[in-house]
């Protein structure tokens, strides 16, 4: 039988919870698990009895790899797994189980607010408005969404669920780029495949871009592609900071070269008004210190997914034993 801080349990794997996730998720796993919760001063020794861990945002290094000795499994809340060194788990053997498709439906929906922002120019009225300035509805010239074309960049969960929405709501046309998917892919989905995405940039009124960071993907949004891009388009960006070039976004927005942003994502985060706010200042960015997953909803189903997926994996490793 094994013990946590000496208490006999029947639980067979133990799991720290290296920050706070929500009270639904932490009763679901201590239903299955030995836990230690982010705020019990055990935590402190996660690297030297952890079995598991359970992060969202906090950082895990190469060294924090190589000090945990017993880590076996390390559960993600949400899809990105950039703060944790993935060759270093790759060199133990510890899987990263992350949440992919948990969150598409909240992700999505926050591209369809901020496009909508956008276009009608929320964060310009709102804006001034706060600060007292008379805002007159003749002063506001938005534009509609209907029949506009979008260009969908990784058509995975997200990318798949706001290609419907989109056609359900506006009637859009969808151009689609995911060298990853089968030939047949999306087929009850309406829309033109393109090989590489600069295919769609001439075309589209609005395009959100939904792939990993990675050195491919590093800068993909820069001037050479903004130049590419009708005047008046909207760029969403609900993936990863890094993938647009937030200096380059600002460039092109002042010379007019694509008519406004909807930011989820920044290269710092959380944006604050040291960096950003020359592109604020812009009056067409509407930024959001990444709230894709920000749901109470969400929140607790891409953190239950997460324990789920390390128990299964647990389960059946010590079955093969």
């Amino acid at each position: 039988m094994s013990t946590t801080n000496g208490i006999p349990s029947k639980k067979q794997h133990n799991i720290y919870l290296l920050e706070k996730f929500p009270p639904e998720a932490v009763h679901h796993c201590q239903n299955l698990f030995q836990t230690v919760l982010h705020d019990d001063p055990e935590i402190q020794n996660w690297q030297q009895n952890a079995d598991a861990i359970l992060v969202r945002e906090k950082l895990i290094t190469a060294d924090d790899i190589v000090r945990a000795p017993r880590l076996r499994a390390i559960g993600k809340q949400g899809v990105g797994i950039d703060i944790i060194d993935q060759d270093a788990c790759a060199k133990r053997g510890i899987p990263i189980l992350n949440t992919p498709g948990a969150n598409a439906q909240a992700v999505a929906e926050l591209v369809l607010s901020l496009t909508m922002g956008v276009a009608r120019q929320l964060r310009m009225i709102t804006v001034n408005q706060a600060a007292g300035l008379e805002v007159r509805k003749e002063h506001c010239v938005g534009t509609l969404i209907e029949g506009k074309a979008i260009g969908i960049i990784g058509m995975g969960a997200i990318g798949t669920r706001v290609a419907r929405m989109f056609q359900g709501a506006f009637g859009s046309a969808v151009y689609a780029c995911d060298p990853f998917a089968p030939a047949d892919a999306w087929g009850d989905i309406p829309h033109t495949r393109v090989k590489d995405f600069e295919e769609m940039l001439p075309h589209v009124d609005i395009l959100t871009v939904h792939v990993p960071l990675d050195s491919k993907t590093r800068g993909m949004f820069s001037m050479p592609q903004f130049r590419r891009m009708k005047p008046n388009a909207i760029l969403i960006n609900c993936a990863r900071g890094g993938i647009v070039s937030d200096d380059d976004l600002k460039e092109a927005l002042s010379q007019g070269l694509i008519g406004g942003a909807g930011l989820d994502c920044h290269e710092e985060e959380p944006p604050m008004l040291a960096r950003y706010g020359d592109l604020w200042a812009t009056g067409k960015v509407i930024s959001t210190p990444h709230i894709g997953a920000a749901t109470a909803e969400t929140r607790v189903r891409t953190a239950t997914t997460a324990i789920d997926r390390v128990y299964t994996f647990l389960s059946s490793q010590s079955v093969k034993l």
